[in-house]
């Protein structure tokens, strides 16, 4: 028999690239599948919420300012990290979601492979959806995306990493700066990928992962004024209808939340979802003493 204590793992909040408790103090039992007890899950306030949306914005500048290829690099980073702990994600979404290793291990694998592929789209979406348009007049016309901000990201209840990282790294890869509210029930895969996001080139205040009652936390983010958009994919139907009147103040892009299976294959609807266009007109001009246009 082995005479060493249990060394039980303190999950803690992802906030401006450090790991805090909630200023509440509070924390909340994390069970399995069977209703064993798995550990002790942070239980995010509003403060925390507000602290997240802080650190988001803060991050917003150098983060969107970063070229689209550098962008894909970290997030490639984040995969070789996930590959990594591969084992560990495959525990704690077993664990989560009552599955078995190898229908978890798929899980993890799928969600890694998810990570690579939008990796590879940072440096390309522009060229999908941006570009030159014909107009009537000597003008170049051209049309670019931006990203829209900082988005407010309910991850799905059902899927504790597979359909996070669906939900979080198509807003990162094309440079908006996110808070996520982490599953309510199985949380502890989204606070073990602060972990990695801690150690991936990722700068801080981009990713900031909270935990906790879901109703209790986004009426806030909903509401913040300087949340720009909101991902509803982990709210019900009655929160998701109540955020959206929230979300409604300051004109707040909405993604509405829809019924998914997150093992179908990735689209690049939600690389678009938080993305604006920019459309710049500018003269052509002329070339030389005859006047010819460019």
């Amino acid at each position: 028999m082995s005479d060493r204590l249990s060394v039980f793992k303190t999950y803690k909040l992802y906030v401006g690239g450090k790991f805090p408790r909630s200023e509440s103090g509070r924390v909340y039992e994390v069970t399995d599948s069977k209703g064993n007890w798995l550990a002790n899950a942070p239980q995010s306030s509003r403060k925390d919420a507000r602290d997240a949306v802080v650190a988001a914005r803060k991050a917003f500048g150098g983060w969107s300012g970063a070229t689209a290829y550098n962008r894909g690099q970290i997030l490639y980073r984040i995969a070789e990290m996930l590959e990594g702990r591969r084992e560990q994600f495959t525990r704690e979404v077993a664990e989560a979601e009552g599955l078995s290793k190898s229908k978890a291990a798929a899980q993890v694998d799928a969600a890694i492979d998810r990570w690579v592929w939008y990796a590879g789209w940072t440096d390309k979406i522009a060229q999908i959806v941006g570009g030159a348009n014909p107009v009537a007049g000597p003008y170049f016309n051209l049309s670019t995306p931006e990203p829209t901000g900082v988005v407010a990201v309910l991850a799905p209840q059902d899927s504790s990493f597979l359909g996070l990282v669906s939900v979080l790294a198509p807003v990162i890869a094309t440079g908006n700066t996110a808070v996520v509210v982490a599953s309510e029930k199985s949380p502890l895969p989204a606070l073990s990928l602060g972990e990695v996001l801690a150690t991936s080139d990722v700068p801080g205040g981009v990713v900031n992962i909270l935990s906790g009652r879901t109703a209790e936390i986004t009426p806030s983010l909903a509401s913040h004024q300087d949340v720009n958009a909101i991902d509803l994919a982990g709210a019900d139907e009655e929160l998701a209808k109540e955020l959206e009147i929230a979300a409604a103040d300051n004109l707040k892009r909405v993604l509405r939340p829809q019924p998914v299976d997150w093992n179908d294959p990735q689209g690049t609807d939600r690389l678009t979802a938080f993305l604006e266009t920019k459309t710049v007109w500018h003269t052509t001009g002329s070339l030389g003493a005859s006047g010819s246009a460019y």
